[in-house]
């Protein structure tokens, strides 16, 4: 066998972990809606679907939940709360909403866990931005707004959806498929902030930081 065909690392790194949640983030709300039969009321709904909607709804959060589980983060902190975001992923599609008039196994656990797990992945974006910023250097500062900017869109796009429920749900009234703008707008703001974490973007990282999964020497 020839040895230069041997990986030299034989687990998934870090980064390609957020690399992959990032792209499967960004593709589940335009992947759902794209093979929906109908127009979603929310990116949930679509496990009420038959075919590929539903497919991709239920497999890509096991995806996440998956690497979720594998990731350590830099900090016991991160560590513990990518577990408890792996089981919220887990929870969104074993818990389905109650949504388009279904009903709802255990009621309220579908949105606890789907806060949940978009509250934790704000707080790794700020992560990743405190990160960034002790380094200093032009492109990790670039990152940095990049990563505010994500948790920034995620935190407020929760507070909005929540507040409007508390109050009865005026601005839902008004547009039917908020709760799928909200959701869509959580999804690519977590996965930019992941694919950006990756280190895999030329032009927000240095040529000595710059990582791709298809290399064995990689930066650490």
């Amino acid at each position: 066998m020839n040895s230069l065909a041997i990986p030299k690392r034989r687990e998934i790194d870090y980064r390609t972990m957020r690399l992959i949640v990032g792209v499967v983030a960004m593709s589940l709300p335009i992947l759902t809606s794209l093979f929906s039969s109908k127009p979603l009321s929310s990116i949930s709904a679509s496990y009420y679907q038959l075919g590929w909607s539903q497919s991709i709804f239920i497999g890509f959060l096991f995806i996440i939940a998956a690497f979720m589980f594998a990731y350590n983060g830099v900090s016991r902190r991160q560590m513990v709360l990518s577990k408890v975001d792996g089981i919220a992923a887990l929870c969104i599609v074993l818990f389905p909403c109650g949504c388009n008039g279904h009903h709802e196994l255990v009621p309220r656990v579908h949105a606890l866990a789907g806060a949940s797990m978009f509250l934790i992945l704000t707080y790794f974006s700020y992560a990743f931005y405190k990160s960034a910023m002790s380094k200093g250097h032009a492109h990790a500062k670039a990152r940095a707004t990049i990563y505010a900017a994500c948790g920034l869109a995620m935190l407020l796009t929760i507070l909005g959806l929540s507040i409007d429920s508390l109050i009865g749900g005026p601005l839902a009234e008004r547009i039917p498929r908020l709760t799928f703008y909200a959701e869509t707008i959580c999804l690519i703001a977590f996965g930019i902030s992941w694919l950006t974490a990756s280190q895999i973007l030329p032009v927000l990282t240095r040529r000595e930081e710059r990582f791709s999964p298809l290399r064995e020497n990689n930066p650490d």
